[in-house]
């Protein structure tokens, strides 16, 4: 006999029961597990879209899915947390579709991410320091808009080169080829940028 459904959901429930029992439209489960992974879910949103309304939005449509849909998920294949988070990546990446591609904003503050932000792009390649990334966001939004695009959803949103070329409909070559093309001008401009400051 399950005995996950003889008592209420507790905030110490694994994911995975958690999760198991919101597919079976247990409404407390679903707040617990709601409450633990919101901030997660919301980071992850903003990262992708660029924009607190946009991922506000993101949010509340993945969750509303994840309701609906959290009978399919089967523990055997994986963590409940990734299930879930991987609900909210791909609504994110179908509200950056809907909008035409259009770049994800790259003018927050978030200066820590320029530090730790995997992503294609080698961060130690770049020799990024808090104290430039400013600049360093800077030179991105200068560079010509194809080339910003790429690099763009590569250094914020975390995207793979086959991620970018599957979402902005691209061949990989013309991917890899504008990556490289926008990665040689940011070289040089923070080349230049770093021999002003010393």
């Amino acid at each position: 006999m399950d005995m996950s459904s003889t008592y209420p959901a507790q905030p110490t429930d694994p994911d995975e029961d958690l999760l198991v029992r919101v597919g079976r439209r247990d409404k407390a489960a679903f707040e617990v597990f709601y409450d633990r992974f919101e901030r997660r879910a919301f980071s992850l949103a903003y990262r992708i879209v660029g924009s607190r309304p946009a991922a506000e939005d993101v949010v509340q449509e993945g969750f509303f899915s994840i309701w609906k849909n959290a009978h399919r998920y089967d523990p055997g294949r994986g963590s409940a947390g990734a299930w879930a988070l991987g609900i909210i990546r791909n609504r994110a990446i179908d509200t950056l579709r809907s909008k035409a591609s259009r770049t994800p904003d790259l003018d927050h503050d978030d200066d820590a991410a320029l530090e730790s932000r995997a992503s294609a792009i080698k961060v130690e390649e770049l020799a990024i320091k808090r104290e430039t990334g400013r600049e360093v966001r800077s030179k991105i939004s200068e560079l010509p808009e194809n080339q910003a695009k790429v690099i763009g959803l590569a250094f914020y949103g975390g995207f793979s080169q086959t991620e970018i070329s599957d979402l902005l409909e691209l061949p990989l070559g013309t991917v890899k080829g504008r990556m490289r093309l926008g990665m040689e001008k940011l070289r040089s401009e923070l080349s230049s940028f770093e021999g002003e400051r010393t």
